[in-house]
């Protein structure tokens, strides 16, 4: 079997918002042809016109080629050997950031091909499903421009989900730093009331945690704030410093009362060692299309492993990659949860119309995929009907 083909799809909804932070707005489809007749789906959480380029714009020397041109006329099955020639062939401009998270794309497509061709779901050829189910959270998309409106919002999405029988969910509180919700500046300590209202609203046996996005410069300053909310019980804080102030981090860690997770912006398993070891993160975080791929994420699963670290993927696109990203935590022990909202609980246009994820979702668990490949049914309507590039 030989690649012949590889599609591009920059798609964009039309009722984006520049003024949010969530990238879940726009999408990075790639689409690898075989002559078998067998097509990959692949996605990542990048800026899709980036992506476009990396795999189009053409190369002229050995050190920054042209990722369509590494490989057209390849083996699609041999992920791991064109994963090496994607990364020593674009070394030069590659290596990280965008260059890393389209190859993550590719290689998600690649995987795709590989279980449609020997009839297996995709956690199968990674080695098995090392648990029976997989919990996921639902993510709470806050709203309003007062206060009140923000927490109270947050509570009637925590009540939403609590009544679709999630057993875990996650809360955006960030009412201040770089990306504070439109329109709010609260000070530090107003987002304890924040916290308190949504695990108030959820009870005591629903898992909890909170994502401040890079809210704090440091740990002491977090610390005024979050060294209060052990009565909480969160599972886990996301995320509350710059992801490169390690130093910070650890300091962080060795003082909050609760776990620390953060790595959802990172590329390749060394970012993480780096993260995991200086920065004594307790959660990693790594995003499957990202990270570089399956077998970047698998790297990461398994030095987080051997550190005592858990792992809780991100993921915050559409049902291809939260499919994905269920492939991967069924074939990883030490995943705790997954991030997942059903289409009717989207409030993104892509996140509702494109893919029809490849799992069932019952009683607040996922089960383990059962079609070959990924498993996801694409809308090529939509796909096309969302396309700008």
């Amino acid at each position: 079997m030989k690649i012949t083909g590889i599609d591009c799809h920059v798609l964009l909804a039309p009722n984006y918002d520049k003024t949010l932070t969530s990238s879940a707005q726009d999408s990075f489809i790639v689409v690898i042809q075989t002559d078998a007749g067998i097509r990959g789906y692949g996605e990542s959480d990048v800026n899709p016109w980036i992506a476009k380029a990396c795999i189009e714009a053409p190369g002229t020397h050995t050190m920054s080629l042209s990722l369509r041109d590494i490989l057209i006329g390849s083996d699609p099955l041999n992920i791991e050997e064109l994963w090496q020639r994607m990364y020593v062939g674009t070394c030069m401009h590659g290596r990280r950031g965008a260059g890393i998270h389209t190859m993550g794309a590719i290689e998600m497509a690649l995987w795709d091909i590989k279980g449609k061709a020997e009839g297996k779901p995709v956690y199968e050829l990674l080695g098995g499903a090392k648990q029976e189910s997989i919990v996921p959270y639902a993510s709470l998309q806050p709203s309003g421009n007062s206060f009140a409106a923000y927490r109270d919002s947050l509570c009637v999405w925590a009540e939403r989900a609590k009544g679709l029988g999630f057993k875990a969910v996650k809360a955006e509180v960030t009412m201040n730093g770089p990306y504070a919700h439109s329109g709010l500046n609260e000070s530090f300590d107003r987002h304890t009331e924040v916290v308190a209202a949504v695990r108030k609203t959820l009870g005591p046996e629903i898992a909890l945690m909170v994502d401040v996005q890079y809210m704090w410069n440091d740990a002491a300053t977090a610390l005024e704030t979050v060294g209060q909310w052990k009565e909480f019980d969160l599972f886990f804080l996301e995320t509350p410093i710059w992801v490169d102030n390690l130093d910070e981090y650890a300091l962080l860690h060795d003082a909050a009362p609760m776990k620390i997770a953060s790595g959802e912006w990172l590329a390749t398993h060394w970012e993480f060692e780096e993260l995991i070891e200086r920065g004594k993160i307790d959660v990693a975080q790594p995003d499957v299309g990202r990270v570089g791929g399956f077998i970047e994420a698998k790297k990461v699963c398994d030095f987080a492993a051997s550190r005592g670290r858990v792992i809780v993927p991100h993921c915050w696109k559409t049902g291809l990659s939260v499919t994905a990203t269920a492939h991967l935590a069924f074939n990883t022990p030490h995943c705790a949860f997954i991030e997942y909202l059903p289409p009717h609980l989207c409030v993104e246009t892509l996140r509702r119309e494109l893919v029809q994820e490849g799992f069932d979702f019952v009683e607040g668990r996922i089960l383990p995929p059962q079609k070959p490949g990924l498993g996801i049914e694409m809308n090529d309507e939509v796909l096309h009907r969302y396309k700008v590039a």
